[in-house]
């Protein structure tokens, strides 16, 4: 190479596909070379910045391939109180959360907030039958209409001037595909479940400004700056995702910041057609003809596909199963509009054939492993009475996938988009919810690669904390962080391949193995500086490696 570079990493190992490197040169936002350290600074010309790193890691910037990131900025503070695990420990923390938060708002100022857990709540812990009610939230904020989302964005905990507001009563009914915990006169208690029963609330909340949710977008891209982190996707954006977060307007948000070139990650979106997730082949079909997107060609935005809900969580028992589950007699259920699980299962078929027959890359949330099958099932059905090559379909979360519906998802290439740090949060949980032998077996990264099954690895955030050196450990442990135990050890992966989901993978899932996801010649300059040697340490000290610097586009955006 004969032209000089603007920026060049050395003293540190740079990861390559071809093995290990010592330094890497970039110039115009492109790698240029990457080689000897002694030739690499001799690559460096006039005004040319050196970040000299001795003994660090050079990985390509991560891909965090499924994280709500407008919704994770909107649900910190200032704009959402904190009811995370991180933040509060019991009921009553974040009671008095909420008190002081209605002490500095006038009276029928909505109190927004974001990520309790029962699993983590002392009261729950110590009775597994205490639920949440509306009186928690009443003896602090009477005159504050109360929302509180938990932390997988499944569940509300609302307090009763927020039911009074909506108008629900004993003689509402639960909608289809949600839940509604009510007392021993119907009277509703305060927990609101999947998105159907959510939105009896969510639609009488003030929605976030435009430039508020610029705000949230913004807090959140610094966030994952911070944690070496420079593509995204944001999973759900579009009508079907109402006035909240998930809603069209957030969508223009993110146009509007790449238009003016204010957008500080490489994002995918998918979209969201229906009514709070859940929809029918009517609202698909006039999604697909009518709605209209506006990212700019050439951006740092790609709208890559649809998404589709097919069932819910284990927690709130939605995912829908083969089996009952292990402290209920139920099963769950497709969240698909139908009358029965058949008519749903062939809404679902219906739904994916539209969107793939439209040219749509497909990513379906699906948890429990009849709602898997049934959607691998779609896929496969779709891709034979409309043949495309190379569709890229993918299950998001993906809990409980088995060896049949593996082979297939290997077979046609479908993807596995899952969240490692997820398993180590809800090991315990899910061992309670499902049984020792589904939890040890749920999320079955070795039994995946070894199928075939490109695997896409993610945060979800804000059901977890976005940091992929906590997934990685979590992929190569699966130890839970609750109590120690290790749920599955025959689907360990290793170190090499869990990082791989974060970078190859995630460009796999957008279509951009040419652009981004490894550090080699010609592709984008998104490098993540990590202090320490991940593939030589002990896995378990990974999360506490810091991140010293991050490139996006050939731009430091954030040196330690």
């Amino acid at each position: 190479m004969s032209e000089t570079a603007d920026l060049i990493v050395v003293g540190a190992r740079v990861h390559t596909p071809t093995g290990p490197a010592e330094a890497v040169a970039v110039r115009g936002g492109r790698i240029a070379a990457v080689g000897p350290a002694s030739e690499i600074r001799g690559l460096m010309g006039a005004g040319a910045q050196a970040l000299d790193f001795a003994g660090a890691t050079v990985l390509p910037g991560m891909n965090d391939a499924h994280a709500h990131i407008a919704q994770w900025g909107a649900s910190r503070p200032p704009l959402a109180l904190d009811v995370s695990p991180r933040e509060v420990a019991s009921i009553a923390d974040v009671a008095e959360r909420v008190r002081a938060a209605a002490a500095e708002q006038p009276p029928g100022t909505w109190i927004r907030g974001y990520g309790w857990d029962v699993g983590f709540l002392a009261e729950c812990v110590a009775d597994p039958r205490r639920r949440l009610t509306r009186a928690d939230l009443d003896a602090v904020a009477p005159d504050h209409p109360v929302i509180l989302a938990d932390f997988s964005l499944h569940a509300i905990w609302v307090n009763s001037r927020a039911i009074e507001i909506a108008g629900v009563s004993a003689a509402t009914p639960t909608p289809t595909g949600g839940d509604i915990t009510r007392d021993e006169h119907g009277e509703p208690e305060g927990v609101f479940s999947e998105f159907a029963a959510q939105n009896l609330i969510q639609q009488h909340v003030p929605e976030l400004t435009r430039d508020e949710r610029r705000t949230a977008i913004a807090a959140a891209t610094a966030e994952l700056h911070k944690l070496g982190t420079t593509s995204v996707t944001d999973p759900a954006l579009g009508p079907g995702g109402g006035s909240g977060m998930l809603g069209t307007e957030t969508l223009r948000a993110y146009e509007d910041m790449a238009r003016e070139g204010e957008l500080g990650l490489r994002v995918s979106a998918l979209l969201l057609f229906g009514a709070e997730g859940s929809v029918t082949v009517e609202q698909m079909r006039e999604g697909l003809e009518s709605f209209e997107v506006g990212a700019p060609a050439g951006s740092r935005l790609r709208v890559g596909g649809i998404k589709i809900f097919a069932d819910g969580i284990p927690p709130l028992h939605t995912a829908w199963l083969h089996e009952p589950y292990a402290d209920a007699p139920s099963r769950g259920s497709l969240v698909i509009p139908g009358d029965d699980d058949a008519a749903r299962v062939a809404q679902l078929h219906e739904l994916v054939r539209l969107a793939h027959a439209a040219g749509h890359q497909i990513g379906i949330h699906a948890t429990g492993d009849a709602a898997i099958d049934a959607t691998v099932d779609a896929f496969a059905a779709a891709v034979a009475r409309h043949p495309r090559p190379d569709t890229r379909h993918y299950v998001i979360h993906a809990d409980l996938t088995y060896a049949a519906t593996l082979r297939t998802m290997g077979e046609h290439r479908f993807g596995a988009s899952s969240q490692p740090s997820i398993k180590t949060a809800a090991a315990h949980l899910s061992a309670l919810l499902l049984g020792e032998e589904r939890a040890s077996y749920q999320w079955p990264y070795r039994s995946m690669l070894d199928a075939g099954v490109p695997l896409v690895f993610s945060s979800d955030a804000p059901v977890v904390w976005p940091d992929w050196r906590q997934g990685v450990a979590a992929a190569v442990l699966r130890t839970s962080a609750a109590n120690g135990v290790v749920y599955g050890p025959e689907e360990r992966i290793t170190v090499q391949e869990a990082i791989a989901a974060y970078t190859t993978g995630g460009a796999w899932q957008d279509f951009a193995e040419d652009e981004k996801g490894t550090i080699e010649p010609g592709k984008v300059a998104d490098l993540c500086v990590l202090g320490g040697d991940p593939f030589t340490a002990d896995p378990a000290e990974i999360p506490e490696m810091p991140i010293l610097a991050t490139v996006l586009d050939g731009e430091p955006v954030h040196v330690a």
